[in-house]
């Protein structure tokens, strides 16, 4: 009976095709929503991942940066500077914001800098300084392409106009951006003068990150410290959290169109082959090989969607940055293996309505003309 099945897809194989197109359509919107939202998590933490920093200082009850706020009294520094396995500190301060850029907001974290800090700022950059003076701002350069402006032109952060001085990469996501200014500025700005948000610490080779967080929390009073790994993990963590739901809905949505999908197509090979099938019962086939035949059926077209979908999720959805570079997608292998199984899961169970359809098939249908 399998072989005849086999037989019959491959009579028709543009319905063959067009189904496994639907089924593959329904599982890449999947893989593609899941690839934005990972990138899009991952560019959201972009800073703290490329600041260069091997532990976090932040004021106590502060574990992460997303959408968070800290304010250290700025003698603090000199304290963590003290830490015996201390090499370096960096101290910036930190404000969400609006960006006011070609007549355009943008939200954007606005990370102050000293002029002569060694890490901490723009780790990549299109054009122009990487670090700004007094009155000067780095913006992304996807800000500045799709507000119209360029260096040497202004932009304006709550009461105060800056002038750009550079233009970074890898610095622009869907959901904000980073600017960045002088430390200066931006605790004016912050009426934060004699505050930082958070200290930068690179510590002496062959130290233990997590062991000189914990011991700069001992010395130094009402400071949270974390090894950069750890603090990444908290800040992508926040930023997962934020789209779960948005993700959830989409997954649900794409597997309902993929139940329907197969659903319709399945039952579109019983319909069409009523006649075929008919005669097979009329000759003695029993209802379980012309069931498992049906099965089979729908199983081989979602498999061949499948297969399309992995093709098409790393061949096609990698080209999407490079025509609209604000949008990062990562296409992941776990998600595919995910999206296969789900995928034969659906086959399975909208082969269930094709199945009981063949029940009520009525082998005289095969001497109707």
């Amino acid at each position: 009976m399998l072989a005849w099945a086999w037989k019959s897809l491959m009579a028709t194989p543009l319905r063959l095709l067009a189904g496994a197109g639907g089924v593959a359509a329904a599982l890449l919107l999947v893989v593609f929503f899941h690839g934005v939202f990972k990138g899009e998590a991952e560019r959201i933490v972009a800073y703290p991942m490329h600041a260069g920093a091997d532990v976090w200082v932040m004021q106590k009850g502060v574990s992460n940066m997303h959408m968070a706020s800290s304010l250290l009294w700025d003698w603090k520094e000199i304290r963590v500077a003290a830490v015996p396995e201390v090499e370096s500190t960096v101290s910036i301060l930190y404000l969400n914001s609006i960006v006011r850029a070609g007549g355009r907001n943008w939200f954007s974290y606005i990370v102050g800098i000293g002029q002569d800090a060694a890490y901490g700022g723009p780790w990549r950059m299109q054009s122009g300084q990487a670090l700004p003076g007094p009155g000067q701002a780095v913006i992304p350069w996807h800000v500045a392409r799709m507000s119209g402006i360029g260096i040497g032109d202004e932009i304006g952060i709550l009461d105060r106009r800056l002038k750009v001085v550079g233009l970074s990469e890898e610095t622009f996501s869907m959901a904000n951006s980073i600017t960045f200014v002088s430390r200066r500025d931006l605790a004016d700005l912050m009426n934060a003068g004699g505050s930082v948000s958070y200290i930068l610490v690179k510590i002496r080779p062959g130290a233990d990150a997590a062991a000189v967080a914990r011991r700069i929390k001992e010395e130094v009073e009402k400071v949270n410290a974390l090894a950069a790994e750890d603090f990444i993990a908290r800040d992508r963590e926040m930023a997962m959290q934020m789209g779960t739901e948005i993700i959830r809905m989409m997954t649900i949505i794409g597997a309902l169109l993929a139940v329907l999908v197969v659903a319709f197509s399945s039952y579109q090979q019983v319909v069409g082959r009523a006649r075929e099938l008919a005669v097979a019962k009329a000759v003695g086939f029993t209802m379980a090989r012309l069931q498992w035949a049906v099965l089979f059926q729908s199983m081989l077209m979602t498999l061949l969607g499948v297969g399309l979908t992995a093709i098409l999720a790393y061949t096609v959805l990698p080209l999407i940055p490079l025509m609209a570079p604000q949008i990062a997608v990562q296409v992941e292998g776990w998600m595919l293996a995910q999206v296969a199984v789900a995928g034969v899961a659906v086959a399975v169970a909208a082969s269930a309505w094709p199945v009981y359809r063949i029940g009520r098939l009525d082998p005289m249908l095969v001497f109707q003309e």
